[in-house]
């Protein structure tokens, strides 16, 4: 018998296993580069929402024939129903890809909210760095940030400060958006080419803007800083926005506020003041009145309010708030105050009862809730008849997904 050849499978035993080396550690090296390509591309797409209703009941409602009460079920009574989708891709360095698209809707009716816009709450692009978060698109505005952080009721949509001063709730169309938190200091900054293209007839007389040869017409320039230091957090802010008056584009209006709060143990105390003045033939949104069958107008006011939240148990949180506005050279100033008794069964369920009141006079037009939020939002001026009181309560559910 032929012996085998000993050294020649000795070669080709290492050959072999040297290939199956080589093989393992290009697979090695492929996998490491994958992993690697993807912790350079996670990304991440998440569904949020709030659904939320209540049925109101309130008096002194306009009508046909005078005064008259109303009970209804409406959409929204301490957060717009909305749903979303909010993503984030990791591009290595610290930079990251940001999007959100939110469209508000409202429960009682299923319609799209917002003058009926598929996203009209927010539908923006943009990056995100450790040196803040710039974007482009259809935004909240810093005022409408500033709300959330110092209204006692958290600009919700009935019963809150938005009633009183629509901007709280504004959103501007055309706009890019900074936002940069260094420590507890947050600074935003936001510049519209045309804050409402819409154009909606509103208490903003229907903003357009991007109009070739006037590009004043809609623009809207907005800048806020906010400092957050523990239990005390204060802010102010400053926004301009023209409005969209033909042949007028220097109507605008000049807005600053500043305002704090002071948390102790299960309180939380709110306090601020809001200046506006309308120049150049805008007109504030409340700003005239009829009284004796002659208008009165006033082109500055001063708003102010306090309140505070307590929290009484880890499910149930009272809050309290009053809001009184002074329009300059009229009688016309309205109070307005509101109580809520918010019960949380989860973290993502909870039930509400909120009751609200108004004091006008001389010709002034407050009601409890805002009425019909539009692009810029609207006011609850012009919800009841001239000087005449509201009372309003709402009872509601809300859940958040």
């Amino acid at each position: 018998m032929r012996r085998p050849n000993t050294w020649a499978t000795k070669i080709s035993q290492s050959v072999d296993k040297e290939s199956v080396d080589m093989k393992m550690k290009l697979f090695a090296a492929a996998v490491a580069a994958l992993a690697a390509g993807g912790a350079y591309a996670q990304s991440s797409v998440t569904l949020y929402g709030v659904v939320d209703a209540g049925v109101e009941y309130a008096n002194h409602q306009p009508g046909v024939s005078g005064s008259h009460d109303v009970v209804r079920l409406n959409s929204g009574g301490m957060s717009g129903s909305r749903w979303g989708l909010r993503g984030v891709e990791d591009l290595g360095g610290g930079l990251k890809g940001v999007f959100v698209l939110e469209s508000g809707f409202n429960v009682d009716t299923g319609t799209s909210g917002q003058n009926n816009r598929l996203f009209g709450r927010q539908a923006f692009v943009g990056m995100q760095s450790q040196f803040g978060t710039l974007t482009l698109g259809r935004h909240q505005t810093p005022f409408y940030d500033f709300g959330l952080a110092f209204d006692p009721m958290a600009i919700s949509p009935n019963y809150s400060i938005t009633a009183q001063a629509p901007e709280f709730q504004q959103r501007a169309d055309n706009s890019i958006k900074y936002i940069g938190t260094f420590g507890g200091l947050t600074g935003s900054l936001l510049y519209s080419t045309g804050s409402n293209t819409a154009g909606t007839a509103s208490v903003y007389q229907g903003i357009s803007g991007e109009v070739p040869g006037n590009y004043h017409l809609g623009r809207e320039m907005s800048a806020s800083v906010m400092y957050n230091g523990g239990p005390f957090s204060v802010g102010a802010i400053y926004d301009e926005t023209n409005v969209g008056i033909a042949a007028a584009d220097g109507a605008k209006i000049r807005r600053t506020s500043i305002a704090g709060t002071y948390a102790f143990g299960p309180a939380k105390v709110f306090a601020g003041y809001r200046y506006a003045h309308a120049q150049g033939g805008a007109v504030l949104p409340g700003g005239v009145n009829t009284v004796d069958g002659a208008a009165k107008i006033a082109n500055v006011s001063n708003l102010y309010w306090l309140g505070m939240g307590y929290q009484l148990t880890p499910a149930l949180s009272l809050t309290g708030a009053a809001y009184y506005q002074d329009f300059r050279n009229t009688g016309a100033d309205p109070w307005s105050f509101v109580v809520s008794t918010d019960y949380a069964f989860s973290k993502r369920t909870d039930a509400y009862f909120n009751v609200a009141y108004t004091k006008n006079k001389d010709g002034s037009t407050l009601g409890t809730s805002s009425a019909s939020p539009g692009s810029l939002g609207g006011s609850g001026f012009g919800t009841t008849l001239g000087s005449y009181n509201q009372f309003g309560a709402m009872v509601g559910l809300r859940h958040k997904f």
